[in-house]
Order: structure tokens, then sequence, then C-alpha cells
């Protein structure tokens, strides 16, 4: 406050523009979208062959293998 009466600095830095003021700053996380995550649960599916095997919680789908085919599984 330059000259002490409260009206802060000139050029509209004063009051209420900081970073935590207004409406910006409100993302969806991460990953953003609608579904930021899908869960624990779920399963993991073959793209080549088709197999479903259980989602283990700690590893994603593109690191396992298929059990039929070797392919990288992904997330259903």
């Amino acid at each position: 406050m330059p000259r002490g009466d409260g009206t802060g600095p000139r050029g509209g830095s004063g009051p209420g523009t900081g970073r935590g003021m207004g409406g910006g700053g409100r993302g969806a996380g991460r990953m953003g979208g609608n579904r930021p995550g899908i869960g624990p649960g779920g399963e993991c599916v073959c793209p080549s062959c088709g197999a479903i095997v259980p989602h283990q919680v700690g590893v994603p789908c593109y690191q396992v293998s298929c059990p039929q085919c070797n392919t990288a599984m992904v997330r259903k």
C-alpha cells in the first residue's frame, strides 16, 4: 500500500487479484477429463485374441502379457 490508505498498488494488481483468488486453477486433476481414474477393479483384455484376466492393483495392464498369445494387455 503505497500511501497507507488501503487502496493498494496501481495497475489492477491490488487485493483480490492474486493466484489464490478468482475462478482459475480448478482443473480436473492430473489425467483430466471426466474419468480421471478407472479404479482398482476391472479386467485386462488382450487386443489380439480377446483373453481376459483380472486387473491387479498396482500393475498396469500394458505390463501384463496375455497368457495365450503373449501380447500386451489393455484395460477394459
